[in-house]
């Protein structure tokens, strides 16, 4: 099973951009999670949304800001411009909350 349950804060302000081909939306960003029981330590996680999530996301949230995000963990390589070959671990986001106050 895959399934990615995270809460955390933003680390910088989504990025919304559409998908040329399609028209559809994507969002990417960052959310940090505190390593539990150590307040110095954090990991950071990188976060794609699609469709109104995205658009939602991009509206709502902004750096700093807690969210609770339920998705997936997705992995990708590509190669960069100097012909080597680059991993990727992305969370695709199937749905998203409100945390804390406002």
């Amino acid at each position: 099973m895959n399934s990615v349950n995270l809460v955390g804060r933003l680390s910088r302000d989504p990025e919304l951009r559409y998908i040329a081909s399609t028209g559809k939306s994507m969002c990417r960003f960052t959310i940090a999670i505190n390593r539990y029981g150590k307040k110095d330590e954090a990991d950071f996680i990188s976060c794609v949304a699609f469709g109104k999530i995205a658009e939602n996301v991009s509206k709502y949230f902004v750096k700093g800001k807690e969210i609770a995000i339920v998705g997936t963990l997705r992995t990708g390589s590509f190669e960069d411009k100097k012909g080597n070959k680059r991993y990727t671990t992305d969370v695709f986001v199937d749905n998203f909350f409100f945390v804390g106050s406002k």
